[in-house]
């Protein structure tokens, strides 16, 4: 029987990915033995040079106000809608990691957190190359083999495949997780404040199984 699967779908650049930052790094560090853990990329908005509407500037910031109020600890830069031309383009930040997982999984961990740190923290804009590629550096990868590969087809498929995976799962809201175990997909209740609770659902399910 195949290893129980728990499939973290997310989005380097979506806030309420970033607000589960802590949670989620502290469900993987005490994940039962013989659990796969895998980073799924949903995709969250495809490839566009064009600046985002102040609109959409307007509520995003308003999104990023309602999880600092609600997830404690979480705080983040708004220079950023000063200091940047916000573009609601994910798909390059989605490709950045798929290239750092090439060099290793840990690489795309890292690169995750740098990105996010970027973005959040230092009002850089990740929906630009200059701006993905200065972060590989900054965690010491090959920088040379990851502006390649974030260039290639072979990236734009794999991101296609995770877009793909994601909506065979029929998610619809970043962060998610499913648990896959014995033929049967669960959702888990993405818990931004313990992940004890996480903990809990996922045992009583491989329980029952």
């Amino acid at each position: 029987m195949p290893e129980p699967r728990l499939m973290y779908i997310h989005d380097p650049m979506c806030s309420w990915c970033y607000a589960f930052s802590a949670s989620l790094k502290a469900l993987q560090r005490d994940l039962p033995p013989g659990i796969v853990f895998d980073y799924v990329l949903g995709g969250l908005a495809p490839d566009t040079t064009t600046p985002m509407p102040i609109e959409m500037q307007q509520a995003l910031q308003q999104t990023w106000r309602r999880i600092e109020t609600t997830v404690p600890g979480v705080q983040f830069n708004f220079d950023f809608w000063t200091l940047t031309t916000p573009v609601r383009s994910t798909y390059p930040a989605c490709r950045a990691l798929l290239a750092a997982r090439q060099q290793g999984s840990e690489c795309e961990t890292r690169l995750l957190r740098t990105i996010q740190s970027a973005y959040y923290q230092q009002a850089r804009n990740p929906s630009l190359l200059d701006t993905l590629e200065q972060c590989a550096a900054e965690v010491g990868l090959d920088t040379v083999a990851f502006a390649r590969a974030i260039r290639s087809p072979a990236i734009e498929q794999a991101l296609q495949h995770d877009i793909e995976t994601s909506r065979g799962m029929s998610v619809t809201t970043y962060p998610s997780l499913r648990l896959l175990h014995d033929e049967q997909q669960s959702a888990i209740t993405v818990d931004y404040f313990t992940h004890q609770t996480m903990l809990a659902e996922i045992a009583v399910l491989l329980n029952r199984a």
